[in-house]
C-alpha cells in the first residue's frame, strides 16, 4: 500500500474496492474472485435466474391458456337479456361488424346437454353454429378442419365432438350419438327427456383439453329444433386486438339497440385470471426473499473482509483517507459482487427462459416423466415469454439489496481507529 493509489486516474475507492473484490487472501495465488465473494455473487445470480425462469414461464402459461382458450371461446358475446333468441340477428351482426375492431361475427347457441353412447354418458356443452360463418370467429375451425365442419348440414341433425369426447365415448365419424336435451317434454305418463338421436360428422382438436373433452357443435338450426329455440341465443365475435375486448365490448354496449348483454373474455374468464395473477404475485414475494437472503450475505463477507484489511484500513488514514473515503471503498467491493451477481444470474436466467422448450423436453427424455401432462395442465409443453416488466424490477431489486447490505459493515470500517488497528502489526 502506497500513496501512489491516491493518484490513480480512477478513483482510489474504486480502485481498491475492486480489488479487495478480485483477490481474497485464501486463493490470492491463483484465484481471480475470493471464495467469499464468489459464493455471494453466486447466490445472487442464482436468485435472479431463478425469479426471471418462473415468472417467464408463468407469463408463457398464461398466454399460451389465454390464446388457447380463445381459439374457442369468443373475444365478445353478444345474446339477448331474457336468455331467448335474438329478436333480430342480422342487425345484431350488422352493428357489431361497423365497430372497427371487429374482424369477424357469426351466430350461436349455447346449452348444456348430455350426449349417450351406449351406457356412456357425458356432459357437454353443445354449441349451434353456422358453419359458413364460424371460422370468422374461431381459431380452431378454419384451416384443415374447416372441411369438417362444412358437414353440418341444417337438417341432417350431425354433430362435430371434441377429439377427447369422442375418444372418452368410443365414437368415430359415422357412429351414433344420443342427444338428451335439458327440460322433460309433459306426456300422459308423466315428463319424459326429450331424447335426439345424431350422427358424428367429425372431430375437432382446438388444442385445449378442456374444450376437446366437453364441446359437441352442431348446425345452429338444428340446435334452435331440439332446444325450442326461435333462433340463435347470441352473436360471437372476434377482434383485432383481443387486449381491447373490455373497451370494445363497454362501446357496443352503448351503440346497439335492443335489449342486449355485451359480455368480453375477461369477464367471462376473470376468476381464471385473477387467481394467475395472484399466484405470479405470490411467486414473486417468496423468490425476492431468495434474492435478499443471498444479498444479505454480504453482511458477513464484508464483515470478514473488514476484520481481515484493519491494518489496510490503518494505513489508508494515515496516508489521509477520509472514514467516508474507507466507506466509500467496501460499498464498492458490496457493490461489485451485487451487480456481477446480477448480471449473471439475468443471463443465466435469460438463457434458460428463451431456451426452455429445448431444455425441458431433453430433460423429460432423460428422466423418462413428463412434467405437464395434458389432461392436467391443458398444455403438454413448458412455455416461457420473458416481459420486461418483470426483468427490470427483478434487477434493480437486487442490485438495491445488495446496496443496503453493504451499509452497515463499511460504516463499521470507517469506523476502525488506525493506532489500535496497528498495535499488534
Amino acid at each position: 500500500m502506497d500513496a501512489t493509489i491516491l493518484s490513480m486516474q480512477l478513483p482510489y475507492e474504486l480502485t481498491i474496492g475492486w480489488r479487495y473484490t478480485r483477490a481474497g487472501r485464501a486463493t490470492r495465488r491463483n484465484g481471480f474472485i475470493s471464495f467469499i465473494s464468489g459464493v455471494s455473487m453466486l447466490g445472487i445470480a442464482l436468485g435472479v435466474a431463478a425469479l426471471i425462469i418462473v415468472l417467464s414461464v408463468m407469463n408463457g402459461f398464461q398466454k399460451e391458456v389465454r390464446d388457447r382458450m380463445l381459439g374457442v371461446v369468443s373475444h365478445i358475446e353478444v345474446y339477448a337479456a331474457d336468455g331467448q333468441a335474438l329478436p333480430d340477428v342480422a342487425r345484431t351482426l350488422a352493428q357489431s361488424k361497423k365497430n372497427p375492431q371487429v374482424l369477424g361475427a357469426a351466430p350461436f347457441i349455447a346449452v348444456q346437454a348430455l350426449i349417450a353412447r351406449g351406457e356412456d354418458m357425458k356432459g357437454a356443452m353443445v354449441r349451434g353454429i353456422d358453419p359458413a360463418l364460424e371460422p370468422e370467429v374461431s381459431d380452431f375451425a378454419g384451416g384443415r378442419q374447416q372441411a369438417v365442419f362444412a358437414r353440418l348440414v341444417a337438417g341432417d341433425f350431425g354433430v362435430v365432438l371434441g377429439s377427447e369426447l369422442a375418444r372418452s365415448l368410443g365414437v368415430i365419424q359415422g357412429d351414433k350419438v344420443t342427444l338428451v336435451a335439458p327440460g322433460g317434454q309433459v306426456t300422459p305418463a308423466g315428463v319424459v327427456p326429450r331424447l335426439k338421436q345424431m350422427t358424428v360428422v367429425g372431430t375437432f382438436d382446438s388444442g385445449h383439453f378442456e374444450y376437446d373433452s366437453a364441446l359437441a357443435l352442431m348446425h345452429w338450426e338444428d340446435a334452435a329444433r331440439i332446444f325450442r329455440l326461435e333462433g340463435p341465443s347470441g352473436v360471437r365475435l372476434k377482434l383485432q386486438d383481443l387486449h381491447q375486448a373490455r373497451t370494445v365490448a363497454e362501446e357496443l354496449a352503448r351503440s346497439m339497440t335492443g335489449n342486449l348483454l355485451v359480455r368480453d373474455w375477461t369477464r367471462q374468464n376473470r376468476s381464471w385470471f385473477a387467481a394467475v395473477q395472484v399466484e405470479k404475485r405470490m411467486m414473486f414475494i417468496i423468490l425476492t426473499l431468495i434474492v435478499a437472503v443471498a444479498a444479505f450475505n454480504l453482511v458477513s463477507t464484508l464483515v470478514m473482509t473488514v476484520t481481515d484489511k484493519r491494518a489496510d484500513i490503518a494505513i489508508l488514514r494515515t496516508l489521509g483517507a477520509s472514514p467516508g473515503s474507507i466507506m466509500g471503498i467496501f460499498v464498492v467491493q458490496g457493490a461489485m459482487v451485487g451487480i456481477i451477481g446480477t448480471l449473471a444470474g439475468l443471463a443465466l436466467g435469460l438463457g434458460v427462459a428463451y431456451n426452455i422448450d429445448v431444455l425441458v423436453p431433453a430433460l423429460e427424455r432423460a428422466l423418462g416423466a413428463s412434467f405437464l401432462p395434458q389432461d392436467i395442465y391443458l398444455i403438454s409443453r413448458m412455455p416461457s415469454e420473458p416481459q420486461q416488466a418483470d426483468i427490470v424490477p427483478i434487477a434493480v431489486i437486487s442490485l438495491f439489496m445488495a446496496f443496503v447490505a453493504t451499509l452497515y459493515p463499511s460504516w463499521r470500517a470507517s469506523r476502525v481507529n488506525p493506532a489500535e488497528a496497528l498495535r499488534y502489526e
